[in-house]
């Protein structure tokens, strides 16, 4: 299964984002994103690419479902997944 991560964009240059997850800054390609991004904004991630601008209105239920995942269960495979890549980019 592939899951995308939010994070907020930190910074834009062309087609490159710094993007902020959980305190781990991470490059991130726009250049498939479905709408124009700003620092400010969160972003769906997917392998290095933002996938879609998350809806101001949707960031902080997309952000507390993340957070349940992080902190929930820790045999929980989709949440050992975010896990692992938080901590492998640290």
């Amino acid at each position: 299964m592939c899951l995308g991560v939010p994070g907020k964009v930190v910074a834009v240059d062309g087609w490159t984002a710094i993007v902020d997850f959980w305190g781990v800054k991470k490059e991130v390609l726009l250049n498939i994103v479905d709408e124009p991004v700003v620092p400010g904004d969160y972003i769906l991630n997917h392998v290095g690419f933002a996938i879609r601008r998350i809806p101001p209105e949707s960031v902080a239920e997309t952000l507390s479902l993340y957070e349940t995942l992080l902190n929930d269960d820790i045999d929980d495979l989709m949440g050992a997944d975010v896990r692992a890549e938080i901590e492998a980019a640290k």
